[in-house]
C-alpha cells in the first residue's frame, strides 16, 4: 500500500483549487462482485491521470470506504481510457453516459503498473448501465 508523504488529515478537498473535469471512454465492461475483496485503498486523496491510460472502475457500497481504509463489498464494472487527463480527487462526482454512477472514494494499486483501481461509492453494487464507448467524467462536486 502506498503511503502518503503528507498528513492526510490536513489534505482536505478545499486544498485543491479550480481544475478541469477528467474525461474518458469505457473500453470494456466487467461483471464480477465480491463480498470479501479486501481492497486496501492507498492513503492519498488525489491521482494524476494521463491521456491514453486505462484504469478500472470499481464500486463499493461501504460508506466507510476512504483513503487508507479497506473495502470488502466491491463490484468491478468497467475499464476506461483517459481522453482528457488531469487530477481526480476523492469526493469527485463520477458520471457515465450522462448519469451519476458514484462518488470517488479512493484508489487500489493492486494491479499497478498495469492499471489503477478507481473506487467509487454507490448505494448499491448493482451494475450501472454502461456500454463500450460511453463517456465517463470525474468532476469536482
Amino acid at each position: 500500500m502506498s503511503k502518503s508523504p503528507y498528513d492526510t488529515k490536513k489534505i482536505t478537498p478545499n486544498l485543491y483549487g479550480d481544475r478541469r473535469p477528467v474525461e474518458g471512454k469505457i473500453v470494456a465492461i466487467l461483471h464480477v462482485s465480491f463480498k470479501d475483496r479486501g481492497l486496501q485503498l492507498i492513503d492519498t486523496k488525489s491521482r494524476a491521470v494521463l491521456k491514453h491510460e486505462i484504469h478500472e472502475i470499481m464500486i463499493t457500497d461501504e460508506t466507510a470506504a476512504a483513503p487508507g481504509g479497506r473495502a470488502d463489498s466491491v463490484a468491478a464494472v468497467a475499464f476506461f481510457e483517459i481522453t482528457k487527463g488531469g487530477l481526480i480527487v476523492t469526493g469527485d462526482a463520477v458520471t457515465a453516459a450522462g448519469h451519476k454512477i458514484g462518488d470517488l472514494v479512493g484508489y487500489d494499486e493492486n494491479h499497478m503498473p498495469n492499471h489503477l483501481g478507481v473506487i467509487l461509492y454507490a448505494l448499491t453494487l448493482a451494475e450501472p448501465l454502461l456500454a463500450v464507448g460511453d463517456k465517463i467524467a470525474f468532476m469536482r462536486p
